[in-house]
């Protein structure tokens, strides 16, 4: 009898195995690295836009500063609260940083690379329902939200939590509606098909409606000022993570900050051609649109003030559901013609 577990596809496992471990390993070392920069960077840039210098004193321009905040939160000591629901409260801070991290999966970096006779997809996982797959986890994201609101046993806790869980309801939708045409357009689901779909032109010559409907959708999702209702320092003191400290308030902040770097991700995947780009190489195209669309976040939040509850409401409601139902009609039928 022949083995069905002969040498080659032995081999072939293992090779895989060893690309799918090197390729999680590198997104993971560049996402954790970009969300300790992209702290600096915004310091820096909210510094500038009022007038004073941000982080100076770390090293040359404050560039050790992200490496002395990550030492101080790993040294400080894990407070829990008496009161507090002990497991559920150690729980939330991984759901948050987890999702974020597990949304890259399936962004696509680059074009495939061929590598000893093998072509390797420059993306950790090629899903046809991937963009299923990032509305799953993001929606999973704000139960860490909720429940480390809940579980600390704290009013202001707890009223941050049910803000970031009600919040969803109002942008959540919205930002779904807003994809439609894109798939609509693409014919896919799949991350790698709709960047290919934008090999002539990127989306957002067709679609600057679903554009900028996605980027204030996405900008609520990553609960940044001007939609950081979930926090609201002047209300809450700091909102759903009060009660945390050391690195698990540090885990809420890696979530935060990986998160800007997927819808930046996304934004440039969906619109902006994703890796493409004359003369840099993909992953270069890809890293330089992430901070780019980073950067218009980091600069809205130096820019405008908190919106109130009902005004959120409003526009997620009124404004950006019905727009966005309108473009889908609009879209149906040019691509029907």
């Amino acid at each position: 009898m022949t083995s069905l577990w002969t040498a080659e596809p032995m081999s072939n496992w293992i090779a895989g195995f060893v690309v799918l471990m090197a390729k999680i390993g590198v997104v993971l070392a560049v996402l954790l690295l970009s969300a300790a920069y992209l702290v600096w960077a915004e310091r820096k840039l909210l510094g500038r836009l009022q007038v004073r210098l941000g982080p100076n004193r770390a090293g040359k321009f404050g560039l050790l500063q992200p490496i002395a905040d990550a030492l101080k939160m790993l040294c400080k000591e894990d407070i829990v609260p008496s009161a507090a629901d002990r497991v559920i409260f150690l729980l939330a801070p991984a759901v948050v940083a987890l999702t974020a991290l597990l949304m890259f999966a399936v962004v696509p970096f680059g074009p495939p690379l061929v590598l000893w006779g093998r072509e390797i997809p420059q993306v950790v996982a090629d899903i046809n329902v991937a963009l299923l797959y990032v509305f799953a986890l993001s929606t999973l994201g704000v139960y860490g939200v909720a429940l480390g609101g809940w579980a600390s046993n704290s009013k202001f806790a707890l009223l941050g939590g049910i803000r970031g869980a009600a919040q969803m309801i109002s942008y959540e939708l919205a930002l779904g509606l807003s994809l439609i045409p894109v798939v609509m357009i693409s014919g896919s689901f799949s991350l790698v098909e709709i960047v290919n779909a934008q090999a002539d032109m990127p989306f957002i010559v067709f679609q600057p409606i679903s554009f900028m409907i996605f980027v204030i959708a996405a900008m609520a999702e990553s609960k940044r000022i001007p939609f950081d209702l979930p926090e609201a320092e002047n209300e809450l003191g700091a909102g759903f993570h009060t009660e945390y400290s050391g690195m698990r308030f540090g885990l809420f902040f890696i979530g935060e900050y990986v998160h800007i770097q997927v819808l930046g991700a996304l934004t440039a995947v969906f619109f902006l051609g994703g890796w493409r780009g004359p003369f840099l190489p993909g992953p270069v195209w890809l890293f330089v649109k992430i901070v780019l669309v980073a950067l218009v976040m980091i600069w809205i939040r130096g820019t405008l003030p908190r919106l109130r509850y009902d005004q959120l409401m409003a526009l997620g409601w009124k404004v950006l559901i019905p727009a966005s139902l309108v473009n889908i009609l609009i879209t149906g039928a040019f691509v029907l013609i």
